[in-house]
């Protein structure tokens, strides 16, 4: 099992988050695997706000066919943690 930082826009994140999007469009360039784990990492498209998602993959549909470039990958995902607060450097 491997661990995948990753970013993810603001308006995904909050999608996660909150349970109405349980899936990543992927570009399959990291060996993406089941039970891998992935942290989406906020990003606004300049800044990375500090809150995270930790989330499994349970499910992944590879590219190649109906429609989905061979490269790329839907991941489904199970939330496991959610970190909205930012965290401060003491």
């Amino acid at each position: 099992m491997a661990v995948h930082q990753l970013k993810i826009l603001t308006e995904n994140f909050q999608a996660v988050a909150s349970g109405k999007k349980a899936w990543e469009l992927r570009k399959n360039d990291r060996n993406y695997q089941l039970g891998d784990n992935l942290v989406l990492n906020d990003f606004d498209g300049e800044n990375y706000s500090g809150k995270k998602i930790t989330a499994y993959v349970t499910y992944m549909f590879i590219g190649g066919k109906y429609g989905l470039a061979e490269d790329h990958c839907i991941l489904s995902l199970r939330i496991i943690d959610v970190i909205i607060k930012k965290q401060t450097d003491e």
